[in-house]
């Protein structure tokens, strides 16, 4: 185990499909390319998609960034009229913004949405990708890069003197807010190389992983807090998974077998293609568990690919980034979710096909399973329906999806 002490708070995130959403697995990120379901990001949908999740006692929505996506920033801010609660994880990448326009950039959005800001820090795990933005630094440099832009970023958040920095790669001089935000932004940051989890230790109040195999979820886990004890910092720990549950095991694995059967051969091999190019040290960790699409078989079996149990990295053979899927019946996926709990890991950032109607299968199964366990909810008590209230979230697509799942 990794040593860190458990929580007894889970705080469950959701995801907000800014590439498009899909009944079957959309493919994209770290090298795989690019695709768009048969449901467009537009405003309507990512509406309804942050509206349900919501409802449904998500504390935020991970919105993520690059070529292959809506530009997060202002997808979200599209969105702050029409929620009240909600938080957005708004991904970003410290080499693509000047340091002292990030942090006004922060303060407004804290300003207009009354503090529901978070950043994802994404330093960029392909150069190809990095110089089509402009970006020619390398791996090595973004990180440092990002290191220094946190500092900057901190201080002008957190101090009325204005700051004069000269780093090797952020140069500001007198650079000062007009006013400090009420509510200073956690940091979620993910980085499974040594540099990566380096600048974790030492800036992050978040540090995200993606869905190994539990040992090893757990050997990084304490490298970090190890690494972080040294700066005399102590950090919250969190996963990215996708979730397939349903109200028995037979059908979630049915649904995940649906999923996998609507792979195409030359998809996957495109997309594993695509990711061998990947510069991300986290990358090549969840595509080794799937032995980098050669573990695929056409009209096989789902489940071969369970790496440990209720473990599935069928999602990881076409999309880049987060791979692993919990598949189980309610209580099951609770129940891994308890043992990464126990394991140290306090914040949950999920996601599922579609993601509207999953968002449901986790606010009304999955959420009590949890509480049936002991496990506390951040934004829901036991006693709670899925909310207070129900927000008008009827897709004209697909119609109500508390039913069409």
């Amino acid at each position: 185990m990794s040593g860190i002490a458990a929580s007894e708070t889970v705080t469950l995130h959701w995801f907000l499909p800014t590439s498009g959403d899909s009944r079957g697995i959309i493919g994209g990120g770290h090298g795989a390319g690019a695709e768009v379901g048969e449901r467009a990001p537009d405003l309507r949908y990512l509406i309804q998609a942050a509206k349900a999740a919501e409802y449904n006692g998500f504390e935020s929505v991970l919105t993520p960034t690059g070529r292959w996506c809506l530009d997060s920033w202002l997808a979200t801010s599209a969105l702050l009229a029409e929620t009240e609660r909600l938080k957005f994880l708004v991904a970003f990448r410290p080499t693509l913004v000047p340091a002292a326009l990030l942090a006004q950039q922060i303060h407004t959005y804290q300003e207009l949405s009354g503090g529901r800001l978070n950043l994802n820090v994404v330093v960029g795990g392909e150069d190809a990708e990095q110089r089509a933005y402009g970006d020619f630094s390398t791996k090595e440099e973004r990180y440092a890069t990002a290191d220094e832009a946190l500092e900057v970023v901190r201080h002008l958040l957190t101090e009325p003197e204005p700051l004069d920095f000269h780093g090797e790669h952020v140069h500001v001089e007198g650079a000062a807010l007009a006013r400090r935000p009420a509510v200073v932004p956690e940091v979620f940051f993910g980085g499974s190389s040594p540099a990566g989890i380096e600048v974790a230790a030492r800036r992050a109040d978040v540090y995200l992983t993606w869905g190994e195999h539990p040992d090893s979820v757990a050997e990084k886990l304490g490298r970090v807090a190890a690494r972080a004890a040294e700066f005399g910092r102590s950090l919250d720990y969190g996963i990215r998974l996708h979730v397939i549950a349903r109200d028995t095991e037979a059908e979630a694995w049915a649904a995940a077998q649906k999923l996998y059967d609507s792979l195409d051969p030359a998809t996957v091999a495109r997309a594993q293609q695509g990711l061998r190019t990947s510069q991300s040290d986290g990358q090549r960790r969840m595509s080794e568990i799937h032995g980098r699409g050669g573990d695929f078989v056409v009209g096989g079996d789902a489940r071969a690919l369970e790496f440990s149990p209720s473990l599935w990295s069928g999602i990881g053979l076409v999309r880049g980034g987060a791979g692993t899927a919990i598949v189980g019946s309610y209580a099951q996926v609770a129940e891994r979710i308890d043992d990464f709990r126990r394991a140290g890991l306090s914040h949950f950032i999920l996601s599922g096909y579609p993601h509207l109607e999953e968002s449901f299968h986790v606010g009304e199964g999955v959420i009590p399973a949890l509480h049936r366990r002991g496990v506390t909810v951040t934004n829901r008590t036991a006693t709670d329906g899925a909310s207070s209230g129900g927000p008008d979230i009827g897709s004209q697509r697909s119609g109500d999806p508390r039913r069409s799942a």
